[in-house]
C-alpha cells in the first residue's frame, strides 16, 4: 500500500511539473510575440496611410491575398474616406492549439475627421507575422 501511494504521489508531482512547464512555455511564447505582432501592425498601418498599397499587401497572409488581389485591395484602400492616421491601442497576444496568434487594437483616422477603433488579427505564417482577415 505504502508502495501504491509513493508511486501516485510521485505521478501527482511529475504531472504537476509537467503542467507548470507547459503554463512557463506559453507565457514565453506570448511574451515575446507581442513586439513583432506591434511590429507587424504597424508596419501594415504605417503603409496603408502612407498609401503604399503595395507594402500593405504584402503584409497580408495567405487567406487574406487569395480574397484580395492586388488590385481590388487597392481600390478598397483607396474609396473614400482613407485612412490617413492611425494609433495603436493594445496589443494581445494568446496561443490556440499551439500556435501564437494576435489582436491589435486600432483607432484609425479618416480623412474626413472620423475615428473609429478596429481590431486587425495578426497570425504567424511561414516564420512571419502578417495581417489576416479584413484589417478593417
Amino acid at each position: 500500500m505504502r508502495t501504491g501511494l509513493v508511486f501516485a504521489g510521485v505521478s501527482v508531482l511529475l504531472c504537476c511539473v509537467g503542467v507548470a512547464g507547459l503554463g512557463a512555455w506559453n507565457v514565453q511564447v506570448v511574451t515575446q510575440a507581442s513586439g513583432p505582432v506591434r511590429e507587424t501592425a504597424d508596419g501594415f498601418l504605417r503603409s496603408v496611410s502612407a498609401g503604399d498599397t503595395d507594402g500593405a499587401y504584402d503584409l497580408l497572409c495567405a487567406d487574406a491575398r487569395s480574397r484580395w488581389s492586388p488590385i481590388g485591395f487597392t481600390s478598397w484602400l483607396r474609396t473614400p474616406p482613407v485612412v490617413s492616421g492611425y494609433e495603436i491601442v493594445d496589443v494581445s497576444v494568446a496561443t490556440r492549439r499551439g500556435r501564437p496568434h494576435g489582436t491589435v487594437t486600432v483607432r484609425l483616422t479618416r480623412d474626413n475627421g472620423a475615428t473609429e477603433e478596429r481590431q486587425l488579427a495578426v497570425v504567424r505564417e511561414d516564420g512571419d507575422w502578417r495581417v489576416c482577415g479584413d484589417p478593417y
